[in-house]
This record gives structure tokens, C-alpha cells and sequence, in this order.
């Protein structure tokens, strides 16, 4: 009996990672032609990913994950398939309801998601980035077949064009940014997606976001990234 006890109490603690009273956001997910495996809801931490809720998929493509969120963050679908191997999506959260319908095959270049406005604003971004993205694989086929052939001039024009290739996709970043100083995507944008700009157009992103966005999870980060940049600046001089 107090075998059974013990089994029981195991697993409901398994199968309920997240108690339904204690979550304001759910994600249902739907995966073409998954048979088994498990899937993650995960975010950031400060140092490592931490899982917020998993489920053990057994030929029910269907699942519901449950988490607690204070305010729109970046979240992760983690699928770790029964060989091991790992794929994820990214998307960005609030509270309520995100719908994530995928395949098996494709889990992350075919997701289609439904839920945030902070989501659709991220979308509307890839989207824009999709022409960057086609021209620096270009790039680097033409790069690679001019290594093969030892065409040094050719691999110098094609490293010239990358670099103007870049600044062009920052300069769009930054613009974007700043088109949508009402959403979280902005201050997220200037922490992640570029990288090396220089400090004056970060700031000037988070200058222009409103007062709401400046007190969001990414504003202040944003916020302290620029307050410890300006100190060591000082520190220096």
C-alpha cells in the first residue's frame, strides 16, 4: 500500500509540473507526425535556460504547457526528440493564450504562432530580415567557391560586401527599433540583434521608447546595459 501511495505521489508530480492556479499563460502546440518525445517551455535565465513546464508526447500530437509570466518575455518550444536531438522555436509571450502549429519535419522554419502583439511585431521583423539573411547565404556560397579556386580577389570584394551587407541590417534594426518605441520587441532588438553598434544609436533607441516599454523587462535591461557602458566610459577618462 505504501508503495502505491509513494507511486502515485511520484506521479502526480510528473505529469503536473504547473499547478492551473498558479499560471496565467498557456501554450498549445500542436506538432504534425510527432509520435514521441518531450517538449519544453523554457526562458532565460541569468546564466542557463530554465524549463518552465515539459510534457512527454506519446502519439498525441496535441499538448499544453503552463507557466507564470509577469510581463512580455521572449519564451522558448523546446523539442528534444527521442535520438536526442534538440529544436527549438522562439516567440514572444504574454498573458493568455499562444497557439504554436508546427511539423515534425520542419518544427522550427514551418511554426506557424498565434498569440502576443509583441509576437506579430517580432514576425513583422523577420520578415524584414529575410532579404538580409538570402543575400549573406549568398554571400558565403560565392565566398566559399572563390576560397576553392584561391580567388583572393574575389573573396575581398565578397568580404566588402558582407561587411556593407551588415551595416545595412543594423541600420534597419535600429530603424525599426525606433518605429516601435510602444512595443517590448525594441529594447529587445538593440540587446540581441545588434551587436558591436555603437552606443549612440543603442541609446537613442532607448530614448525614444515610452515610458511603459522603458520600465518593461527589456527596457530596463537596455537601461542598465547603457548605465554600465557610460561608467566604465568615465571610468577611463
Amino acid at each position: 500500500m505504501k508503495n502505491l501511495l509513494y507511486t502515485a505521489i511520484i506521479a502526480s508530480l510528473l505529469f503536473s509540473c504547473n499547478n492551473d492556479s498558479d499560471t496565467n499563460f498557456t501554450l498549445k502546440g500542436y506538432v504534425k507526425n510527432l509520435k514521441k518525445g518531450v517538449v519544453y517551455l523554457q526562458k532565460d535565465g541569468k546564466s542557463t535556460i530554465i524549463d518552465l513546464d515539459s510534457v512527454v508526447v506519446k502519439g498525441e500530437p496535441n499538448f499544453e504547457l503552463k507557466a507564470n509570466i509577469k510581463e512580455p518575455v521572449l519564451l522558448y518550444l523546446k523539442l528534444q526528440k527521442n535520438d536526442g536531438q534538440e529544436h527549438y522555436i522562439p516567440f514572444f509571450a504574454d498573458k493568455g493564450v499562444t497557439e504554436i502549429n508546427t511539423t515534425l519535419k520542419g518544427f522550427t522554419g514551418e511554426a506557424k504562432i498565434k498569440g502576443s502583439k509583441q509576437q506579430d511585431v517580432l514576425e513583422d521583423y523577420q520578415e524584414l530580415m529575410t532579404d538580409f539573411k538570402n543575400k549573406n547565404l549568398d554571400l558565403i556560397e560565392a565566398n566559399f567557391e572563390a576560397i576553392k579556386k584561391n580567388d583572393t580577389a574575389t573573396t575581398n570584394s565578397l568580404y566588402k560586401q558582407s561587411e556593407r551587407l551588415l551595416r545595412l541590417k543594423y541600420a534597419s534594426t535600429i530603424n525599426f527599433a525606433l518605429n516601435h518605441k510602444d512595443s517590448e520587441v525594441a529594447p529587445y532588438l538593440a540587446l540581441y540583434e545588434i551587436p558591436n553598434t555603437s552606443a549612440k544609436y543603442v541609446d537613442s533607441i532607448y530614448n525614444n521608447l515610452t515610458e511603459d516599454i522603458r520600465a518593461s523587462y527589456y527596457g530596463k535591461k537596455l537601461g542598465k546595459v547603457l548605465s554600465d557602458f557610460k561608467k566604465a566610459q568615465d571610468s577611463i577618462k
